[in-house]
């Protein structure tokens, strides 16, 4: 029997289109083909592009100008591929492109390039999924799209209208994910508060019960598979105070990644973002009376178009007293298609840079100011990673690969990566714990 043919796979971006890759992956895999790890050993290589930023399509541009060198067959999907012509201006060469989310289409170009080997004792197998993350914890895509229009961002343009999968389609799928031994679900979209909008909340079978598309009704179901369900992306629509008690009661975790970007009113409206502040410091107060473990992550944009050094420092105050617990930070830059690039008062780069180092400053403080408050509780945490030296965990408040982690370098032998285990915080730093079992 000969071998069947390879393919290999680079991956970019979010972890949106992390998801994407895995579905591509364990398509590739049902119909017979085997994942190539290098280039050399692939027959073609799919490169799943990035588009958000103007540096994110620079690097996707290089990716696959690196894929076509080392191997000459190359397959372009993913955001970037919905600019088809800067792709063919930039690699002629490439056999084909596809958008986000076209795996019918991704799948037509792969057979195109390199049919797949019938095999009799197989083709009839179904193929399990493939995940890029480790066993223990697995990304859950919610929906697709977004309704917002905020000037800085194309992804509606990129990944169009918000479009939920029905509620019990996602359950099935992560009952299966945590049936393969998945410790963590990370349920991600580009708007999750605005999950089943679209649907109009329509219900969906469940094990024989109907289920709303709705992001309260999920998180409830999600939490009683047994697994950590941390949320992403979480817009602060209203409803989303239903979901401080579900933390509160140990449903889900209590964490809320929610896209703040900035705090001066007049800048959100320049960005086209929800405006109101104050009031969301309020709420912030409000769920942390009710749930006062919460952590609360977000991510900021300094030096957007038309910002002052006094709507800067709107933003520092605002920080001070919301007492983030994780939080990043982007120096604005235009986006090819994005209305933003069209605003007058485009801020110097000396100035961004300079607001950039003051933002993380503060930000740094708060994170060590709040760890330290954290020597001597107990927490859970999550195993990621054990080597010679130390156990590498997560606590309820850390997302893997952007948040911080717990060190456990006494008493970790016998810990696997998966184990939840409870620890006694002995030390902190700036964004990271120590700790023992």
């Amino acid at each position: 029997m000969s071998a069947p043919p390879r393919i290999g796979l680079v991956s970019l971006g979010c972890p949106k289109a992390t998801v994407d890759s895995e579905r591509i992956l364990t398509r590739l895999r049902a119909e017979g083909y085997a994942i190539s790890p290098d280039y050399a050993g692939a027959d073609a290589v799919i490169v799943n592009t990035c588009g958000f930023l103007d540096s994110a399509r620079a690097e996707s541009l290089d990716a696959i100008g690196e894929a076509l060198r080392e191997n000459g067959r190359v397959i372009v999907t993913g955001c970037l591929g919905a600019e088809r012509a800067v792709i063919e201006a930039a690699h002629p060469a490439v056999l084909a492109i596809t958008g986000p989310q076209q795996y019918e289409d991704v799948m037509a170009a792969v057979h195109d390039a390199v049919p797949p080997a019938a095999d009799p004792f197989t083709d009839l197998i179904p193929a399990g999924a493939v995940r890029l993350t480790p066993r223990h914890y697995a990304w859950l895509k919610i929906s697709e799209g977004c309704n917002h229009k905020c000037r800085f961002c194309i992804i509606p343009s990129m990944r169009g209208p918000l479009s939920s999968r029905p509620a019990g389609a996602v359950l099935r799928e992560a009952e299966r994910l945590v049936d393969s031994g998945v410790r963590e679900l990370l349920v991600i979209s580009q708007d999750t508060s605005a999950y089943g909008v679209d649907l109009k909340h329509a219900t969906s079978d469940w094990r024989g019960t109907p289920v709303r598309a709705h992001l309260t009704d999920l998180a409830r179901e999600l939490g009683q598979l047994g697994a950590w369900v941390r949320l992403h992306y979480v817009y602060p629509y209203p409803h989303v105070d239903a979901l401080i008690p579900l933390m509160a009661e140990g449903t889900v975790l209590p964490y809320l990644d929610i896209p703040f970007q900035h705090a001066d009113p007049d800048t959100l409206r320049r960005m086209a973002r929800p405006a109101a502040a104050e009031k969301t410091l309020d709420r912030i107060a409000a769920w942390r009376a009710i749930c006062p473990d919460l952590a609360i992550r977000s991510t900021f944009i300094v030096g957007f178009p038309g910002e002052t050094e006094a709507a800067f420092q709107t933003l520092l105050d605002w920080l001070d007293e919301a007492q983030l617990d994780r939080v990043g930070c982007f120096k604005y830059e235009n986006v090819t298609g994005a209305r933003a690039n069209a605003l007058p008062d485009h801020v110097a780069e000396a100035v961004k840079e300079e607001r950039w180092h003051r933002f993380m400053e503060r930000a740094q403080a708060i994170s060590a100011a709040r760890l330290a408050a954290k020597v001597g509780q107990r927490l859970e945490v999550i195993v990621d990673t054990v080597d010679a030296d130390a156990a590498t965990c997560r606590s309820k408040a850390d997302a893997p690969e952007i948040d911080g982690k717990l060190f456990i370098d006494e008493g970790h032998q016998g810990l696997a990566p998966g184990d939840i285990v409870t620890v006694t915080v002995d030390a902190a730093g700036d964004y990271d714990l120590w700790g023992k079992p």
